[in-house]
């Protein structure tokens, strides 16, 4: 787990090495364990380092293979690189290291850009070739591992985080009004390959980018699931689904055990950490350590859910740690959670996971994470909605349930320079629903909904959060294997018990069932959801800022009547409207965006 960046010239010159440098200092908190620079010809490439495999400088980046005249950087695990490095010895490959950068290497040496395909894990990575000045750039098949990139006629340059672009200069900074329209649509979701600024994009999950050395390009994605019905699966019931997704879960917690260090767990006390727990017991774990966080109540509304997380580490018997935050410590952690943001996240939990990130960062530098079993095996309340429609009404209610609002009160939100004149956001769905491979309704929201907005939702922030205190988080409930098989699964065994029904299932077989039968939780911080003191003078002060006022990005009056009653104003889907508006501010005010 890494930070990566880099620049490869389309103009016969030189990379600008000072300007990759500015780059990969940006990413230091992303790897604070070492720092390395490499360039040749046309092509310069910076790493930052996190020591969990291959805790020796063999294992340092980049890594240059000099027999295949291979240069590369990873960020990410690769969780069976022991099993492939294991066949390419087999297949005449010698290793000069026991790191899963070298084995990526070789891979790439054996198999090309088909390497992806062997890969179990979670990765960006960029490999230059010696000989052809060719550079390869890649992303997993979830997006777990980010990868930004700022493109001109003469150069690209990319990196792990979209502020390590910003230092290295040069970006167009204007606002892209169809990923705006995203943001405040998608509950502040900009889907691949838009980011809110007009000249970064990033590269979509899943997808290989071959860079020619004149600048053209081609690129593809090599994975996409099918959400049918298939043969392989007929005549199961919902024991032996329940069985399959256990025993699938089982493989996937199994394989983010591999590490030269100690790994733990988040533990809310949900279903889904929970579950990561116990499997980590069944094989055999002991004095796991574990970590939850509660905030103070606001309004009425309660901040922690230790009784459950309490619950379970009694149960597996983990060195159990709490962490209760007090409202006035929110208020000053908000600052720096936004600046760790590669690109605005409005979900309040936000500050949640970087304050237990910095606390967790003190203990261990691995843990796993429960984050995309919602997703993946439908357990928020609009899936209902969507399993009652037909194909043809889908992306109509879709909108319906998902959207923060529809397109046309943005017209009342917006400076005219920032309307678009049609539906973009719509258009997306609608576009993305009516792709063959997802059998009903629900089958085309999942996909929708796993491939493209928890990418850019919950897998970003979880990623954002941890890397920022140097913690790689591990996600098993996105191991590519288990989300196949849950787009197999039939949505009637998904939707039922209230959601996730297979995975209730499943957890009953290892879990009390108080922690499986309870009620949906989540990251509460009430004095963001509830506008609360500091928290809201800190968004008065941004929205009055001068830099706010030069960007004209909402309507004064809009804004006016927000901070009239900063708690009364909800989005369709309940999130604090005052909270998006301002963030998208305080994040681009954060960041240095004039």
């Amino acid at each position: 787990m890494c930070g990566l960046s880099g620049e490869i010239r389309f103009d016969g010159g030189r990379p600008d090495v000072a300007a990759v440098e500015r780059m990969t200092d940006r990413l230091a908190a992303r790897g604070p364990d070492g720092r390395g620079m490499w360039s040749q010809g046309a092509v310069a490439l910076g790493h930052r380092r996190l020591k969990i495999i291959d805790l020796s400088e063999r294992g340092s980046q980049p890594m240059t293979d000099t027999q295949s005249g291979l240069t590369g950087v990873f960020n990410g695990c690769i969780y069976n690189y022991q099993e492939l490095r294991k066949e390419l010895e087999g297949l005449g490959h010698r290793f000069f290291s026991t790191s899963d950068t070298e084995v990526l290497l070789k891979a790439y040496r054996q198999w090309g850009t088909d390497c992806v395909e062997h890969l179990f894990g979670m990765f960006a990575f960029a490999i230059a070739e010696h000989d052809t000045g060719r550079l390869v750039l890649a992303r997993d098949r979830l997006g777990i591992k980010p990868l930004y990139l700022t493109e001109g006629a003469d150069r690209l340059r990319f990196a792990s985080s979209l502020p390590a672009l910003l230092a290295g200069g040069a970006v167009d900074t204007s606002l892209d009004p169809v990923a705006v329209h995203q943001y405040l649509s998608w509950h502040a979701t900009v889907a691949a390959p838009r980011t809110v600024l007009a000249g970064v994009r990033k590269l979509p999950p899943a997808t290989v980018r071959v860079v020619e050395r004149d600048g053209r390009y081609r690129q593809h994605c090599y994975w996409q699931p099918s959400y049918t019905r298939r043969s392989a699966y007929a005549g199961m019931d919902a024991a032996d689904w329940r069985d399959a997704v256990l025993d699938a879960l089982r493989t996937a917690v199994r394989r983010r055990m591999v590490a030269d260090v100690p790994v733990g767990v988040l533990l809310s006390g949900g279903l889904d950490s929970s579950l990561i727990v116990a499997l980590l017991a069944e094989e055999g774990q002991t004095g796991l350590s574990t970590f939850s966080v509660g905030f103070e109540s606001e309004n009425g509304e309660e901040g922690d859910e230790f009784s459950y997380s309490d619950l379970v580490a009694k149960r597996f018997a983990t060195d159990h740690h709490q962490l209760m935050i007090p409202s006035d410590r929110v208020s000053n952690g908000l600052d720096g959670a936004i600046e760790a943001m590669s690109e605005p996240m409005v979900s309040h939990d936000t500050v949640a996971f970087h304050m237990l990130s910095e606390q967790v960062a003190k203990e261990l530098s691995v843990v796993q994470s429960g984050q995309g079993a919602d997703e993946v095996f439908a357990g928020y309340h609009w899936y209902p909605a969507l399993a009652a429609v037909g194909r043809e009404q889908e992306p109509g209610t879709y909108a319906d349930v998902y959207f923060d609002r529809p397109h046309a009160d943005l017209a009342r939100m917006l400076q005219p320079h920032m309307l678009v004149d049609h539906d973009a956001s719509g258009g997306f769905v609608r576009t993305h629903m009516a792709v063959d491979g997802a059998e009903t309704a629900l089958d085309a929201a999942l996909r929708l909904d796993v491939h493209v907005m928890m990418v850019d939702d919950p897998v970003k922030r979880v990623d954002n959060m941890t890397m920022d205190w140097g913690l790689e988080a591990r996600v098993p409930f996105l191991d590519h294997e288990l989300v196949e098989l849950a787009a197999a699964c039939p949505p009637e065994l998904k939707l039922a018990q209230g959601g996730k029904g297979v995975l209730k299932d499943a957890g009953r077989q290892v879990l009390p069932r108080e922690v499986v039968d309870r009620p949906k939780g989540y990251f509460p911080v009430p004095a963001i959801r509830h506008m609360a003191g500091p928290v809201l003078e800190r968004v008065r002060e941004a929205l009055s800022a001068p830099e706010a006022r030069q960007r004209g990005v909402f309507r004064e009056s809009y804004v006016a009547e927000l901070l009239a009653a900063p708690d009364e104003h909800r989005t369709k889907r309940g999130a604090n409207a005052l909270w998006q508006v301002a963030l998208l501010e305080i994040w681009l005010q954060t960041h240095g965006i004039r």
